[in-house]
């Protein structure tokens, strides 16, 4: 199995943001940007693997700036890290009005995706090359996004499993926005 350079499966979509795509205060709904970056994920993984893929899990998801309905936004992607069967895409997005020519970065998110075969089995992915030393920072960042968020996993099991110490939560509330209206039944 041979790789791909980032640039292999780099691609962007544009469209316009129409009224239907807004929300009640009049900015466009973030599930509509979720529902165009997952296709763009897609269309990047899927040309790096050579097979349908499905997203796994999204990180950083994080709306910086609203949308506006008649701006024009732009995803653009790219296969940031590759494991055995799994691809991580980074999408940036940018919002432009197109009558004052003010462009905003809105997101930058990553979607883990897992490669299928014709049967709906993992399938192997090509390797990455890395040509740049964006692709090389991208590849290690999206090393460093995996520890944190194994280690956040195990934090937060090790967290549940002794979530009996009524003490702890209590101290752990008293600052909080929040009323505690159960019974301690330590």
């Amino acid at each position: 199995m041979t790789g791909h350079p980032v640039a292999y499966s780099r691609s962007v979509i544009t469209e316009l943001m129409v009224p239907s795509y807004a929300n009640f205060g009049g900015k466009v709904h973030g599930g509509t940007l979720m529902s165009l970056m997952d296709k763009l994920a897609y269309v990047c993984a899927s040309k790096h693997a050579g097979n349908y893929c499905v997203t796994v899990s999204v990180d950083n998801v994080q709306f910086l700036r609203p949308v506006e309905v008649g701006e024009v936004v732009s995803l653009m992607g790219s296969v940031n890290y590759v494991g055995k069967k799994s691809l991580v895409v980074g999408i940036k997005v940018i919002a432009e009005n197109l009558q004052d020519g003010v462009s905003k970065h809105t997101n930058t998110c990553y979607f883990t995706m897992v490669a299928k075969d014709v049967d709906g089995d993992t399938a192997e992915v090509p390797q990455l090359i890395l040509e740049s030393e964006d692709d090389v920072r991208r590849f290690c960042s999206a090393l460093q996004r995996r520890r944190i968020r194994e280690e956040g996993v195990t934090f937060m099991d090790a967290y549940k499993a002794r979530f009996t110490d009524h003490f702890a939560v209590t101290e752990l509330l008293a600052s909080e926005r929040c009323i505690l209206a159960i019974e301690n039944t330590g």
